[in-house]
């Protein structure tokens, strides 16, 4: 029972992080960062890539489109943003 609610507590607490690339930088303090990933289709089999848009903050506006970054999930910042950028893995060029 004590092991359980340990587990429980670790999973609770650890944040999900993600790595994709800047698609807009439009907004104040805020980017739209797009996270590819690569699954298997369940009937053929096949590699398919699916990709889903998280806008995340952005405090001091350092990140542009095609910059490559990693965002942390954080508590609901405004109605859609619930990521935070926390490194930038590559500079666009």
């Amino acid at each position: 029972m004590e092991v359980e609610s340990t587990q429980q507590e670790a999973a609770r607490g650890r944040r999900k992080v993600r790595q994709g690339r800047v698609v807009s930088d439009k907004m104040e303090k805020t980017v739209v960062v797009s996270v590819e990933s690569r699954v298997r289709h369940p009937l053929y089999g096949r590699i398919v890539r699916r990709s889903k848009k998280f806008k995340a903050h952005d405090e001091t506006n350092q990140y542009h489109v095609g910059d490559t970054v990693e965002i942390t999930e954080c508590r609901p910042l405004s109605k859609d943003k619930t990521w935070r950028v926390t490194r930038l893995v590559e500079r666009a060029r």
